[in-house]
């Protein structure tokens, strides 16, 4: 399986989590044009790391623990144009010990704290948080943001609060939510994140978005995000 961009093509074969929506619109949302360090955290097939490295001229570290995942990674990145700047480390990021900390972390992180299981361990293991929970993914972003950086991330819109109560635990701040739903007038049902050890005075929360259209076409506010990237727009 495969997934081509305008520059860049992923294969997804034997990943966890193969490219999604939620991948596409968290590598185009987050603010990547001034970082110099770029940390990716659970990598999978490298989609955030490959639209960060068109995004920025930033140097990229992705990590990936699934060893089939961090194989196709690989390639991934070998094939790209941007392969020189492009690095993974095959370990969890509870043992990744860089040694110096980043300006931005990009995380499309497992979703869910519970439920059923996926018949694939690959799967199951991107999906839930068994080896990585909100508490170890909150204490990794603190332990490896620069004092001034920031993280991206993207959640289910009702785990929110809970990841938001770990990140409280080890002084971390929510700058912006922006929640994204199916379609208009449809409850949220996932929600971009911006985290920083510094606080601001703004409300956090930005109008929300949603993917397409009551016709089934992508809306403004998707085309706007997107057309970088999506071949067709």
């Amino acid at each position: 399986m495969g997934f081509s961009f305008k520059q860049f093509h992923v294969d997804d074969t034997g990943c966890g989590m193969p490219v999604s929506t939620d991948g596409v619109l968290l590598g185009a949302w987050a603010p990547l044009q001034q970082a110099e360090k770029i940390l990716d955290i659970g990598a999978g097939s490298g989609l955030l790391s490959l639209m960060a490295a068109q995004r920025s001229q930033a140097q990229i570290d992705a990590v990936e623990l699934d060893a089939q995942a961090a194989t196709v990674c690989l390639k991934n990145f070998a094939a790209s144009p941007w392969y020189e700047r492009l690095q993974l480390h095959h370990c969890s990021i509870q043992q990744f010990s860089p040694p110096s900390s980043y300006d931005h972390i990009l995380c499309n992180p497992p979703y869910f704290e519970n439920g059923p299981h996926a018949s694939l361990p690959g799967r199951a293991s991107a999906r839930h948080t068994d080896y990585l929970s909100y508490a170890e993914l909150a204490a990794a972003l603190a332990r490896l943001l620069q004092p001034q950086g920031v993280a991206s991330l993207i959640l289910p819109w009702h785990n929110v609060p809970s990841l938001q109560r770990q990140l409280q635990q080890v002084g971390l701040h929510l700058l912006q939510q922006l929640d994204v739903s199916g379609r208009p007038g449809k409850e949220p049902n996932r929600s971009l994140l911006l985290v920083s050890k510094q606080s601001s005075d703004t409300a956090p929360l930005m109008s929300p978005i949603w993917v397409r259209d009551s016709d089934g076409r992508y809306s403004t506010a998707m085309r706007q995000l997107t057309q970088d990237f999506y071949l067709k727009l």
